[in-house]
């Protein structure tokens, strides 16, 4: 790919800002949280399990920003195709793995608040950890058949740099209905939980007393689906609808995940600054 090509991009300031206002608050809220997570909480919780890998996918998108800043401050990328492909699949990666991640949670608190008895063999840190696997090797192979197509795209490209490959290369329709009912999909489950977990909660009030803090409960749903109806949603549809670079802000809502989730641990988590030692007392006694 070539560092400069005429008719190519040029520097985008107001994208290069946005992105670096996402860098510079989801790097530390993110690093912050994943540590929290790690020496606070045990991982024998399967809600910790799962929000320990949202950690790490949106650690992981902050990380991959400063490249985006510089394209777009520049206008120019130094670094080559096979960067451009990583940081790409970066990104892809973690909408997908943070949109399941998102369900798997909410499945769970639906679980616990629900069916906190029934459900006892079916929430644990082993199941936890298999679903988690499972999430980040189908994401990687999902991503496979695109990163191919999308490296031999740009080596024959002379118009496009990295993140403005569009003249060059263009997702496979067939792979954005997939994505589109998936993201669908997961919308639908975080609703019947939201709405489910809310009944609970309203209705059975003898069953539901023992739900501490039923604000920061529900906060959990209203988040989840903040995040599907914000940043999810929006940008698969517009892969549908809106063609090359009309896209960019869709990307900018859909990036915003990754300063958002922190949010659902630090409000939505009475134990979240609290020692290792009593969560698992705590844990013991559900």
């Amino acid at each position: 790919m070539n560092d400069t090509v005429e008719g190519g991009p040029q520097p985008e300031p107001i994208y290069a800002v946005v992105f670096g206002c996402i860098m510079v608050l989801g790097l530390p809220l993110n690093a912050v949280s994943l540590w929290i997570l790690l020496r606070r909480h045990s991982l024998r919780s399967p809600n910790v399990v799962f929000m320990v890998n949202l950690a790490i996918s949106d650690l992981l998108l902050a990380i991959s920003l400063p490249m985006r800043v510089y394209f777009y401050a520049t206008g120019t990328w130094p670094l080559g195709s096979s960067v451009c492909i990583l940081t790409t699949e970066i990104y892809r990666k973690n909408i997908s793995c943070s949109s399941i991640f998102i369900t798997f949670i909410c499945v769970d608190r639906l679980l616990a608040v629900v069916y906190p008895l029934r459900s006892r063999h079916l929430r644990t840190s082993s199941n936890a950890w298999k679903a988690v696997v499972f999430v980040w090797l189908f994401v990687l192979l999902m991503n496979i058949p695109q990163s191919l197509s999308m490296s031999r795209a740009l080596k024959n490209c002379t118009v496009a740099v990295c993140f403005d490959y569009h003249h060059c290369w263009t997702y496979d329709p067939a792979w954005v209905y997939f994505y589109v009912a998936l993201v669908f999909t997961m919308l639908a489950v975080n609703v019947v939980c939201t709405t489910l977990v809310s009944w609970t909660l309203r209705s059975h009030l003898s069953d539901s007393a023992k739900v501490r803090n039923k604000v920061n409960v529900m906060l959990i749903f209203f988040m989840n689906l903040v995040m599907f109806t914000v940043c999810f949603i929006p940008l698969y549809v517009g892969l549908l609808t809106i063609k090359g670079t009309a896209i960019r802000p869709l990307v900018c809502l859909a990036t915003m995940n990754c300063c958002l989730d922190p949010l659902m641990y630090y409000f939505s988590l009475d134990n979240f600054w609290k020692k290792k030692e009593d969560v698992d007392l705590e844990t013991r006694e559900e």
